[in-house]
């Protein structure tokens, strides 16, 4: 990100300035808990206990004025520029702002509140202009360039020459070689792309907690036990005792969709969840869309880019928008094909019920189910009553002991200060030598304030260069919090993603770099190892020991157990499609033309050329398409699932062909050295030839997915 001249010249004098009382500045953010130094066990842990929402824009404040006075002290160093003087100097850099970024981060995803959306939106442009003081540095890109070229001729180490190749690129796509007008103009962009950025994410949460179904007690056919019973307390909570409170999240949508008789309300509920921030109110996100599409455009342009795909796509594993775009079109025809033979099946079935229906978007999940019953006897919520949270935790701290040699140690004594009464810790050790490695934090439960979904996170990553540090790493998730007494039951598509964010844990766990920015990853290979975690899941190790029935403590039935693996292939035709739609929406509408672009319209008629099933929706629907829009992790990079999928694929069937399957011993080792341990510091499709001797077959991937 960049920021205007002027201000950046404004700002190189406040430099000056406080690089002359640079002491002053560290005793006033030493004031402030969220910047101090972490203190207490485990290396130190961050002080969630004295966190404060108006303590955060201070101390980010801090944190950015420390950082850019170290910025400005390499950048000024006199000295010949070497990897010693400049490259690392930079790692070493901004130690301060990391800390606050935790606080922060903690307070966007995790408890989110109209206070701090309110300092959120204040800070957005701060951080855009911070950011830009760095990457617009001309004296620090001369410095970062020299190393560069120099490591040319006289290769560094190499982990080192990558670190250099990766921050010289990094800089370099970021306008760091522009012209100082360009420079202006590419900063401007990113301010406002930032703000809508935030704007974007705000939109999505209003309507997730705006959006609230209340159901009376007839109204409540074919609904679990403990999903009810989870129902009525969060409609007490609201203040509406003796209702049922379907949220408008994921995890309260999808059970209900799945398993109420309702049709009208199931037909409301569908409609809510996929119209966040499409409603042509005050938190509409589509003309926001169209305006972050143009800046994109526009600060692309200036680099010599066509469009942001190319851009962005560069550095990725499918280094261009056509070899992503070849890959998921390769699996569309098969998917919608898929589709079709699902709904033909869900149709007959309705037929034969008497239902006098035609099948719709809200009646997909529904009847799939009682397909899925008839085709194979399986029952869902049968399923469910073996799949308990807490055990499912042991079973990935099991995989994680047999695969990593980690074990999990859960801190009761309250010496790990955490952000929410919710969230659970334990310690991971070294099984063979006791050895720290680091903490996991776990968040499972959905609340207000918190974004919907799941993912994985660090406060704290491996490094070596200074001196070894632990891994501080988080889960998130949105389980329905249980009645008190109950069991937290998921679903199988659940407990899956339960397993594949852990993935992400472990590959934070199991980091080996030396450098800190070379924890970071590949977009499209970073989501391969927490999808391969996925696999251990169904593993007989796992089913036998941790999938036991919620009342009675019985291990699953094998003849359940076959009914699950006979239908792991089910609905793939749906899963699959939902996710490509909105791959393909997220890299055509960049590859578009994005002036006065009408959102709505643009994904209305892409669908219909694609084919579209209309008897479902894309998963993210562009209006509340968060990967995409609240920030640019996924933007045009949301293919990288499927990406990721085929190295899955590929992977896993190394792992069926082993002597000793999903627990080989050799191979094991191979995956975690080449596959987890690096992290990026050595090009990932060298790592994967390293662990498989070859490419992946992309064929892999349709022979998984049964197509």
């Amino acid at each position: 990100m960049t920021n205007s001249l002027k201000h950046y010249l404004l700002m190189t004098f406040l430099i000056s300035i406080l690089t002359a009382c640079n002491q002053n500045v560290k005793s006033t953010a030493s004031n402030n808990v969220l910047i101090k130094e972490w203190e207490g066990p485990y290396g130190g842990v961050p002080a969630f206990d004295k966190m404060k929402v108006e303590d955060i824009k201070d101390a980010m404040i801090q944190g950015m004025k420390l950082r850019l006075n170290e910025i400005e002290n390499i950048a000024k160093n006199k000295d010949e520029p070497s990897f010693e003087n400049t490259i690392l100097q930079m790692e070493r850099s901004g130690k301060e702002l990391n800390r606050v970024y935790s606080y922060y981060g903690i307070l966007s995803s995790n408890l989110s509140s109209p206070e701090f959306r309110k300092i959120q939106s204040e800070l957005a442009p701060l951080l855009s202009d911070h950011q830009s003081k760095i990457n617009q540095n001309e004296s620090l890109f001369k410095r970062i360039e020299t190393v560069f070229n120099n490591s040319k001729d006289n290769p560094l180490e190499p982990d080192q020459q990558r670190l250099v190749e990766i921050i010289y690129n990094s800089f370099f796509m970021n306008g760091a070689s522009l012209n100082k007008e360009k420079k202006k103009e590419y900063a401007s962009i990113n301010k406002k792309l930032s703000e809508l950025y935030i704007k974007f994410s705000n939109n999505i949460l209003n309507d997730e907690e705006g959006y609230i179904t209340y159901l009376s007690e007839k109204e409540l056919g074919g609904l679990s036990e403990g999903f009810i019973k989870s129902a009525a307390e969060v409609a007490e909570k609201n203040g509406k005792t003796g209702s049922y409170a379907i949220t408008n999240t994921r995890s309260s949508m999808d059970p209900f969709l799945t398993f109420s008789t309702e049709r009208e309300i199931r037909k409301k509920v569908w409609e809510n969840y996929y119209s966040r921030s499409d409603n042509n109110d005050e938190f509409d996100n589509k003309e926001i869309i169209a305006e972050i599409l143009k800046l994109r455009k526009e600060r692309v342009n200036l680099l010599g880019y066509e469009n942001y795909a190319q851009w962005r796509l560069q550095d990725r594993m499918a280094k261009n928008p056509e070899n992503a775009m070849e890959l998921m079109m390769s699996v569309w025809p098969l998917a919608i094909k898929r589709v079709a033979e699902e709904v033909e099946d869900m149709q007959k079935l309705a037929n034969l019920l008497g239902d006098d229906i035609k099948i719709e978007p809200w009646d997909y999940r529904y009847y799939a189910e009682k397909v899925r019953k008839s085709k194979y006897d399986l029952n869902s919520e049968e399923v469910k009553q073996y799949l308990q949270l807490d055990k499912l935790t042991d079973a990935m701290h099991y995989v994680a002991g047999r695969l990593f040699g980690y074990k999990f140690k859960k801190i009761t004594d309250g010496s790990v200060p955490v952000f929410h009464p919710d969230v659970e810790v334990w310690e991971v050790a070294n099984k063979s030598n006791g050895k720290n490695i680091g903490l996991w934090y776990l968040d499972p439960y959905a609340r207000q304030g918190k974004r919907s979904g799941a993912w994985a996170s660090t406060f704290r990553g491996h490094t070596t260069f200074d001196g070894k540090t632990n891994v501080l790493a988080t889960n998130n998730s949105n389980f329905v919090k249980p009645a008190k007494g109950e069991s937290i039951l998921v679903s199988w598509d659940d407990a899956t993603t339960f397993f594949h964010e852990f993935g992400h844990a472990l590959h934070y766990f199991s980091s080996n770099v030396r450098y800190p920015s070379l924890n970071g990853g590949v977009r499209d290979y970073t989501e391969f190892q927490s999808q391969l975690l996925e696999r251990w899941l169904s593993t007989d190790e796992v089913i036998k020991q941790f999938l036991v029935h919620n009342k009675t403590g019985e291990p699953i039935p094998d003849e359940l157990v076959s009914k699950i693996k006979k239908a792991s292939k089910f609905n793939q035709g749906f899963s699959t499609t939902e996710y490509l739609a909105s791959a393909l929406i997220d890299m055509k509408i960049h590859l578009a033309d994005p002036e006065n672009i009408d959102v709505a319209k643009f994904e209305k008629e892409t669908l219909a050329e694609m084919q579209m099933p209309k008897e479902l929706p894309m998963r993210h629907r562009t209006p509340h398409f968060g990967h995409v829009f609240s920030g640019e992790g996924y933007a045009t990079a949301y293919y990288g699932y499927m990406w990721a999928d085929v190295l899955t694929s590929d992977a896993t069937e190394a792992f069926v062909d082993a002597p000793g399957g999903f627990y080989d011993d050799e191979l094991s080792k191979r995956m975690v050295k080449y596959l987890f341990a690096p992290r990026n510091s050595i090009d990932p499709a060298e790592a994967y030839r390293l662990f498989r001797g070859r490419d992946a077959d992309v064929s892999a991937l349709k022979r998984d997915r049964g197509f």
